[in-house]
This record gives structure tokens, sequence and C-alpha cells, in this order.
């Protein structure tokens, strides 16, 4: 049964890559998807970003997508009138692959709910 759900998010997770290839011209890694998050969860129509403020944007989506699971929690907006999240309960304990599967897991979460995909 777990497998079958496995293979769901698997071909779910390549639909959304496919979804950034068509886009953008090219493949997307974790990374480029939580930037594209991040700039849509913020709000702003900016063609540029500093790179501390790339950096600001991946993490705004990560909170983003962990606050379905209960990770993050929005408080509120700076004085730049960006997202400020506060953490909530931590992340499991896991290896780097383990980690990148439960961020790919709540990245098609979020492409679901937003209803991207």
């Amino acid at each position: 049964m777990s497998e079958l759900k496995e293979e769901t998010i698997k071909d779910k997770w390549f639909k959304i890559r496919e979804l950034f290839e068509r886009r953008f011209n090219k493949t997307p890694d974790l990374s480029a998807i939580l930037y594209v998050i991040g700039m849509r969860e913020l709000g702003k129509h900016q063609e540029k970003f500093k790179k501390e403020e790339k950096v600001q944007l991946m993490h705004i989506a990560t909170c983003r997508i962990l606050s379905t699971s209960g990770h993050y929690r929005l408080i509120g907006k700076d004085e730049n009138d960006w997202p400020v999240w506060e953490l909530v309960e931590k992340l499991p304990n896991q290896d780097m692959l383990e980690q990148e599967m439960y961020m790919r897991h709540h990245i098609v979460n979020y492409f679901e709910e937003e209803e991207l995909i």
C-alpha cells in the first residue's frame, strides 16, 4: 500500500518538474523549485533579487510547505512586507536523502493545495 502512495508522489514530483521544464526550459533541482515557491508566496513582481534575498525566498518556501505539517507558523510580515515564520515543531532527524524526500512530499502537497497540478 505505501509503495503505491510513494509511486503517486513520485509521479506528481515528475509532473512538477515537467511544469518547470516547460516554463523555464531547464530541469529544476529542489532549490529552484523552492525559489519559485518563495517568489510566489512573497507575491511581489520583482525581476531581480540580491543573493541574500534569494536565500530568504527559499526559506519562506521551506517554511510555507512545512507549515502544513505543523513545523512552522506564519506570524506576520516584516517592515519590507516579507512573510515571517516561526518554528513550532522541530523537523524529524533524517539523513540527506530522507530530508529531500520529506521536502518533495511537502512540495507535492503544496502544488496540489494551490491547484497547480
